[in-house]
């Protein structure tokens, strides 16, 4: 066969058609061909009439006649939640993620974007906004992608977190970038990458970043479109002036959903802020508001405010909520009572030790903080007394340095330390709450499996904490603000890790106080209070949330009759002042009258609890609490909040009884969720 046979003979063997190999196969070898599209009606992504289907958009039924005439390819199609994620939302995330995807696609307020997610702590904000990102990202009613990218913008804390429930939820559907780490030039490069991913499928759709990193890269970040923002703990939102604000307001995208569950609700200006990062313009401009809803409102709820002046704030009011209403959701803590075990809070009031009494008083004579008070004003000086005297309460050693050297109102003090006194061992004796504390752990460890977190908001206390247990040889880990994000991230899996042997966790509540979730452990010890019950509630509900598995214990410890009951009356007072949304002790001054801030600087000696004593309990009767309360009567009080009021006998935690057993002199009040679950 020559050459040109040869040829032929080949070209007559490629030329045959294709069969299949395999015997009697019978499949779809019909008309249709790869790359070539589908004939017929679009349908979704998912079945919308599966059992348990989530649909967030219907189409309107079509007429035969409009069936006919309408263009096949402009038929809108359902929305639907993938069944992954449907099955597993609870009843109030299915509404939440309705109410989330109708505000970011414009249904709800045409033209507008945005939208808060102001859920309570533990309520699955998370989870729900992962379901919005993916539905967005895979489906539309116009048969394709909503959106290209998203971004999660989060305290650098949760974004290991953010990353970690991605995963878990969408089990590698996705593969999300997450900057935790890393030089400048790399985090640059990765961030542009991002913004350049174009087209149906981007490899890396969803960017998660910390707000620090964000401020520092938001160059990079504006050169782009994202088609969703996310803000965690959007709370840091609420100062329209600081560079995150800015920097976060400057990028092209319209869909914003800020997460908060701890939402300003008594500054309006704050609120304001909020509201017009997510929808800007629904209330108008800052100056519109103010003239518009802030004077009014302010000047209605005045104590010398006429009945019209009343009225029209009452009005402005009401319209407010309307407005703001439309683009904010938020259901409390009390849903989880269906879902979670029982959860008991304790207000534990513990008596100062008798050097920390001294020690106090002395402070009050020599630096007489309340002179330095001038027309309701609070000078450097005074603010340095609050801290000293809130640093005393947590215990002497935290102000030895200031005896040693014998700085104002602490002349002389060094010498009512007790002889060869030192700082480099814990003496839980001097201080009344460590005292307590010490107790509580001891208790803990040896009659149960209980892990505790410890919450402060002093390192300098972290490091006494560390002290005790290595005394007591307690294992313990510990997240403050030196700590790396990675870091951060395995040592709160390991903790919550059944196996792990670390009893206790030790937490800054500036550092990791946001979003940690601690379900390892099932008792926590806040061990000073905070002037903004935002920063105490989010560090408290980091162990009552999904997951937990045990009935949880809250023990917040306050210093009887000091600046510590103050704190605790200002954050719990019914009333919506202002001062619910103090950051920094700095802004005290904007919040309390003279006689208020003249009343921080004071000790009473002679009381079980001063807060007890201001609510005019009607329960008590010679120091015990009487059950059922006699008839007409109630713990009446402007602490609403206060529901049983107990002395031993009304104990429900075995870990406390014990304690009182032990001959510690303190008294303690406690509300708790066992009513909502209807327990006795």
């Amino acid at each position: 066969m020559d050459s040109s046979q040869h040829e032929a003979f080949i070209r007559s063997i490629l030329s045959k058609p294709f069969r299949i190999p395999i015997p009697n196969y019978k499949g779809p070898t019909g008309l249709r061909a790869l790359g070539i599209k589908r004939a017929g009606l679009r349908s979704p992504l998912h079945d919308p009439f599966e059992e348990g289907a989530l649909v967030l958009y219907e189409p309107p039924p079509l007429s035969a006649h409009e069936q006919l005439k309408i263009d096949k390819d402009k038929v809108p199609v359902h929305v639907v939640v993938d069944p992954v994620l449907s099955r597993v939302l609870r009843p109030h995330q299915r509404e939440g993620v309705k109410f989330l995807w109708e505000c970011v696609t414009s249904r709800r307020i045409p033209g507008s974007h945005g939208c808060i997610m102001a859920d309570e702590m533990g309520l699955g904000k998370t989870l729900q906004c992962i379901t919005l990102m993916w539905t967005l990202l895979r489906q539309s009613p116009d048969c394709k992608p909503e959106i290209e990218k998203a971004m999660v913008v989060s305290p650098s804390s949760l974004v290991r977190n953010w990353y970690n429930e991605v995963e878990k939820w969408l089990g590698g559907r996705i593969q999300p970038l997450a900057i935790d780490g890393g030089s400048k030039e790399e985090i640059d490069h990765k961030l542009v990458g991002f913004m350049n991913q174009r087209g149906v499928r981007v490899p890396s759709p969803i960017l998660i970043i910390s707000y620090e990193t964000f401020r520092l890269h938001a160059e990079a970040l504006q050169k782009g479109s994202v088609g969703l923002v996310i803000c965690d703990e959007g709370h840091r939102l609420k100062n329209s002036e600081n560079q995150t604000y800015q920097a976060l307001n400057s990028l092209n995208t319209p869909r914003r959903v800020l997460i908060s569950g701890t939402p300003i609700q008594n500054d309006l200006l704050e609120y304001f802020s909020l509201v017009h990062f997510v929808n800007s313009g629904i209330l108008g401009t800052a100056q519109e508001f103010k003239r518009h809803f802030e004077l009014p409102i302010l000047k209605g709820r005045d104590a010398d405010a006429s009945d019209a002046e009343r009225q029209k704030g009452e009005e402005r009011l009401k319209e407010l909520i309307s407005i703001v209403n439309r683009c904010l959701i938020r259901r409390t803590s009390d849903i989880l009572s269906k879902y979670l075990p029982v959860k008991i809070e304790q207000v534990v009031c513990c008596r100062l030790t008798p050097l920390q009494a001294e020690l106090y008083k002395n402070f009050l004579k020599q630096a007489k903080p309340v002179e330095e008070l001038k027309e309701g004003k609070i000078s450097v000086s005074s603010l340095s007394s609050i801290t000293s005297l809130k640093k005393l309460c947590n215990h002497p050693a935290l102000i030895y340095d200031k005896c040693v050297e014998e700085e104002e109102g602490f002349m002389g003090a060094l010498d009512l330390f007790p002889a060869g006194y030192s700082t480099k061992s814990v003496e839980p004796q001097l201080s009344g709450k460590m005292l307590v504390l010490d107790y509580i752990l001891a208790v803990t460890k040896s009659t149960s499996n209980d892990k505790v977190v410890l919450v402060s908001n002093y390192t300098q206390t972290l490091d006494l904490f560390e002290k005790l247990c290595r005394s007591r040889r307690y294992l313990y880990v510990r997240l403050d603000g030196t700590m790396s994000i990675k870091k951060r991230a395995k040592i709160v899996e390991r903790f919550n890790s059944p196996s792990s042997p670390e009893f206790i966790f030790m937490l800054s509540s500036k550092a990791g106080g946001c979003g940690l979730n601690l379900i390892g452990a099932n008792r926590l010890v806040m061990f000073d209070p905070d002037w903004n019950p935002a920063n105490d509630e989010q560090a408290m509900a980091r162990v009552w949330r999904d997951g937990q598995k045990k009935m949880c214990y809250i023990y917040r410890l306050l210093s009887t009759g000091t600046i510590e009951e103050k704190i605790f009356q200002r954050q719990t007072h019914k009333k919506a002042l202002s001062s619910c949304v103090v950051d920094e002790e700095q802004d005290v001054e904007r919040h309390f009258s003279l006689g208020e801030l003249k009343e921080l600087f004071t000790l009473n000696e002679t009381t079980t609890s001063d807060t007890h004593d201001k609510i005019k309990c009607r329960r008590c009767v010679n120091g015990h609490q009487v059950r059922p309360p006699p008839e007409g009567s109630d713990c009446t009080s402007d602490l609403s909040q206060w529901k049983h009021c107990a002395d031993k006998r009304g104990l429900q935690d075995s870990v406390l009884k014990a304690v009182w057993d032990a001959a510690v002199t303190f008294t303690f009040h406690h509300h708790s969720h066992e009513e909502q679950r209807g327990i006795p």
